[in-house]
């Protein structure tokens, strides 16, 4: 089933988390998207292609996630699409390698570049200095000739990427940023060769091959720093088990590939092992290292009926498990594709910066023709004026613009996901930097949706035993919450026999012993008078009944976490579908200023409504089932995550694990993404601003010209992965915010 959710500030849709982890997606490695021009190709030849629903290509990454419409669209024809545009381009494979095996490849480039660079300028050095013009002037021409023969080679060994690149985009009639610097790479050598056969002393072949050094470099650290900052789902997958130990029908253990494990198969994981795929436990009881899953450092306990997930690690005792799901239907599995969509997708300011650096291939080539045009006009040299139109084709390359926010998107989201956190929508970060407002669900969200028994201290160990052995056989949140009591307590559970379910009533015992019930108060033959003295009531022949009486508790640090967002300036509520008192116990207890019980969806929907007509623009946190149209109609959306359900949230994030921190992190981590990309478009901006105009002015060499391109881009990505590692602070409502709200 195909779900769509609405992007809100565009009007647009974007393909929801269980349309992207659905079986008709493959996701291409592309190794040459350089640029915005190339990114905006690739999306519209497949979008354009038969089959296919959806192409959103991630620059940082050099990835394209493409969903199909139909089954019969096969990767061979996407991959043949790309070719005709002039890209290579491949299905992503399991271990994710190509970005270490690019880098290794430039690293030579490097050293070939850098050695010829230093012979070349101490050549050149004798000839400027002019002790090679004093002794003989031929002298100067057989160093010339000496830098021809070292440069010729080294800039077509060397220089490749930039020429493969180039090469490419032309043949599928199209520009990039490489052909610029191709032809500035070309240019200045051509020229330098054509002085050198006439003798004379324009010669520029330290610069051509410098140049090519400085380029490499920036490539190579650009390189390193995007696989810095990529998102954690590119290595996600790689802390799955690789294989897995089936029991067989004869029970003889063998070892089979994790990717061969099928529901119904019996699994055997060891202390120390991870578990190859989701199942639940059999036989056993041990400690599971929950961390990659729930953001949790505590392990949980599990025992027979448990359900675990594959990626988990088995910390105690050998565990049984019956598998549940197969290795790409994994909860692991559905994480990373989730992450996956959340990289590749792009808010506002990811399309805004691609429309920008879409202009840029036929502006720098009109900008370097302007400017050999003028000089020439203004009685330059052909000489002068063609090396001060390359500086412009080099300067002008748009690299830090179309990386100044992709390089930010994946930082925030790589971070946010180490802490349990998984961003699902476009623009979701750019949105949740604007809320002044945090309105806050109850059960399963301020609350952590686990019943516990409030009066357990007064029930004896053997009352508990007893009725625990009823609510075994039941899955009603009351009988499940009884047979977690007795079970950390310590006591033995087992099921009694002849134990029927009586529908919305409760549980009555008619077997061997004693006749039992266990259930309402009526149900039980609790007196009137006696009814709201307990939640569930259990009683056996011949005794009075013993009530069990139980909470919602509050999340570990949900009152930190209000008090938190109250003193940073944050309006917060606490809005449920609970009872009124119940609501009002947990608002008082939490800190909230302003409570309201008993609100069905519509009066959630209305009060969001009322809240966007004021002006406010509001974060709805919710459980993401019965509070999705909340979710949905909030300015942004959090919901916490379970294993069954986190495909099914309609918020634009989901958080793991009991605390409400993951909340704040969200927030702060939201404000600084939103100031490090405006921080990325100014570095951007300010960079072509300062030296487009120096260059056309003839200010600037090649030489400068490149180390000036690869500073920027260097200096764009660093920024953004600043993000992964600094430490943030709960900020104020941002002045956005606050300027929308001025006129409610």
């Amino acid at each position: 089933m195909e779900t769509v959710v609405d992007t809100r500030s565009t009007g647009t849709t974007e393909v929801a988390a269980n349309d992207v982890a659905s079986t008709l997606t493959v996701t291409l490695a592309v190794p040459h998207m350089m640029c915005g021009g190339c990114v905006r190709t690739i999306e519209q030849a497949l979008q354009a292609s038969p089959g296919v629903g959806a192409a959103r290509a991630n620059l940082s990454a050099r990835r394209v996630l493409v969903t199909f419409k139909s089954p019969s669209t096969s990767t061979t024809d996407l991959i043949g699409v790309l070719k005709r545009e002039g890209f290579t381009s491949a299905e992503l494979a399991d271990d994710g390698l190509g970005d270490s095996t690019r880098t290794s490849s430039l690293l030579p480039r490097v050293g070939v570049a850098g050695f010829a660079a230093a012979n070349i300028m101490l050549l050149s050095v004798s000839v400027w200095s002019g002790h090679a013009s004093d002794m003989d002037n031929s002298i100067a021409t057989l160093f010339h000739w000496i830098s021809a023969l070292i440069a010729l080679p080294a800039i077509a060994y060397a220089a490749q990427p930039f020429f493969v690149s180039a090469i490419a985009a032309l043949r599928g009639r199209r520009l990039n940023m490489d052909v610029p610097i191709s032809l500035g790479i070309l240019l200045a050598t051509a020229m330098s060769l054509f002085q050198t056969m006439r003798g004379t002393d324009q010669v520029y072949f330290d610069a051509a091959v410098t140049l090519v050094f400085f380029l490499l470099i920036g490539r190579t650290l650009d390189e390193q720093m995007r696989a810095k900052s990529r998102g954690a789902a590119e290595n996600l997958l790689s802390l799955k088990a690789m294989t897995a130990t089936i029991i067989g029908e004869d029970g003889a253990a063998r070892q089979i590939p994790a990717r061969l494990v099928v529901p119904g198969m019996r699994m055997i994981a060891a202390a120390g092992e991870r578990i190859a795929a989701d199942g639940i436990v059999t036989s056993g009881r041990s400690e599971i290292d929950e961390s990659l899953i729930t953001g949790e450092t505590l392990p949980r306990l599990v025992q027979t009926g448990d359900r675990v997930h594959a990626g988990t690690v088995n910390g105690a005792a050998p565990l049984h498990i019956e598998a549940t799901s197969t290795d790409d239907n994994t909860l692991l599995a559905e994480i990373a594709r989730l992450m996956l969509a959340g990289e590749q997708s792009r808010g506002r300011y990811v399309r805004l910066a691609d429309r920008a650096a879409r202009l840029y291939a036929p502006a720098v080539h009109v900008l370097g023709l302007t400017t050999f045009v003028g000089w020439m006009i203004a009685g330059a040299g052909w000489e002068q004026a063609l090396t001060y139109a390359i500086a412009v084709l080099i300067i002008t390359c748009p690299c830090a613009l179309a990386l100044a926010v992709p390089a930010v998107q994946v930082a925030a989201t790589s971070r946010l996901f180490g802490r349990g956190i998984i961003v699902k929508a476009a623009d979701g970060l750019e949105r949740l930097s604007e809320v002044d407002t945090i309105v806050f669900d109850k059960t399963g969200t301020l609350t952590v949706g686990e019943l516990r028994l409030s009066d357990g201290q007064s029930i004896a160990d053997s009352v508990l035993a007893s009725a625990a052995a009823l609510a075994v056989s039941s899955r009603h949140p009351y009988a499940q919450a009884l047979v977690r009591e007795a079970r950390e307590r310590g006591l033995g559970v087992e099921v009694r026999a002849g134990v029927r379910e009586v529908a919305g009533s409760g549980l009555v015992a008619d077997g061997d012993g004693a006749p039992a019930r266990l259930g309402s108060a009526q149900w039980v033959g609790v007196p009137q008078h006696r009814h709201q003295d307990a939640s569930l009531w259990f009683a056996e022949a011949g005794q009075d009944p013993i009530g069990f009486l139980f909470e919602d508790r509050l999340r570990p640090d949900a009152i930190a976490a209000v008090a938190e967002l109250q003193k940073a300036g944050y309006a917060v509520e606490l809005l449920s579908g609970d009872r009124p008192e119940a609501v009002e116990q947990a608002a008082r207890t939490a800190g909230f200023l302003r409570w309201q019980g008993g609100a069905r969806p519509d009066a959630k929907l209305d009060r969001l409504q009322a809240l966007k007509e004021q002006g406010h623009l509001a974060l709805m946190v919710g459980d993401g089932l019965n509070d999705a149209p909340a979710l949905a109609t909030g300015h942004a959306s959090l919901s916490p995550a379970s294993a069954v359900d986190i495909s099914q949230t309609a918020a634009d994030a989901v958080f793991q694990g009991e605390h409400l921190h993951p909340v704040l992190e969200t927030l702060m981590v939201a404000r600084a993404s939103h100031r490090m990309a405006l921080q990325n478009f100014a570095i951007a901006i300010l960079y072509n601003l300062a030296f487009v105009p120096l260059a056309m002015a003839g200010y600037v060499t090649p030489l400068v010209a490149a180390i000036a391109m690869s500073t920027s881009s260097i200096i764009v990505t660093a920024n953004a992965v600043r993000l992964r590692t600094m430490a943030l602070a709960l900020e104020a409502p941002g002045t956005t915010a606050a300027t929308k709200r001025g006129h409610g």
